[in-house]
Order: C-alpha cells, then sequence, then structure tokens
C-alpha cells in the first residue's frame, strides 16, 4: 500500500489549504483514513480521522470548527480542507491508513503512512 499525501504549501494566516491523499490499494474503502502532523522538535499529533464509509468523523480539539476531512472511495482518495489557518498549523502533514476501517486516533494503530506534506502558516 501506497499513499502520497500532496497539496502543501506556504499560506497566510486566515487561508485555506486543501491537502489530498491519494492510495493505491484496491479495498481503501475497507480503510479508515487519517491525518496527522508533527511540527518541528514536538512530537507527532493526530488532526483527523475518517471511517471506511466516511459516516464517522474525529478531530483533534484544536482544528475542530476549522478542519473538514473527507474522502471519495471511488478515487481512493481522502482530503484535509484546513480553514482559517493559524500559524501553530505549521508543521508536516502525514496521511495514514488503517486496516481497521474504524475510528483510530492513536498512530499505533496505522499500518500504513504517507511520505508528508508541508504546511507553513505565516503569520
Amino acid at each position: 500500500v501506497q499513499l502520497q499525501a500532496s497539496g502543501g504549501g506556504l499560506v497566510q494566516a486566515g487561508g485555506s489549504l486543501r491537502l489530498s491523499c491519494a492510495a493505491s490499494v484496491r479495498t481503501f474503502n475497507t480503510y479508515s483514513m487519517g491525518w496527522f502532523r508533527q511540527a518541528p522538535g514536538k512530537e507527532r499529533e493526530f488532526v483527523a480521522v475518517i471511517s471506511w464509509s466516511g459516516g464517522r468523523t474525529e478531530y483533534a480539539d484544536s482544528v475542530k470548527g476549522r478542519f473538514t476531512i473527507s474522502r471519495d472511495n471511488a478515487k481512493n482518495t481522502v482530503y484535509l480542507q484546513m480553514d482559517s489557518l493559524k500559524p501553530e498549523d505549521t508543521a508536516v502533514y502525514y496521511c495514514a491508513g488503517a486496516k481497521t476501517g474504524l475510528i483510530a486516533i492513536r498512530a499505533m494503530l496505522y499500518e500504513y503512512w504517507g511520505q508528508g506534506t508541508q504546511v507553513t502558516v505565516s503569520s
């Protein structure tokens, strides 16, 4: 399974970005998909997750109301729409896939990881 994240970049505070993660697996529609991020000098942290069907989502408190996770199983792709970005959102963002198909918040539950995409928010 390969996960390819894209869509990162440099944006001013208050702006928006949409991250995409394309998966090379036939059974994509059975995986739960998550987004994590890691800022310099900090541990990787959970951002958002979506269940296999898209029927359930969970968000970190720090991004609730600003970020939206979604998926298109026909395209084997998961998205992270990020609005009202803040400088503290600056990090490398990783997409990840979990065979469980259910909501998974802990990184250790994910078997597959993408390479990461840099998001930088300037003040």
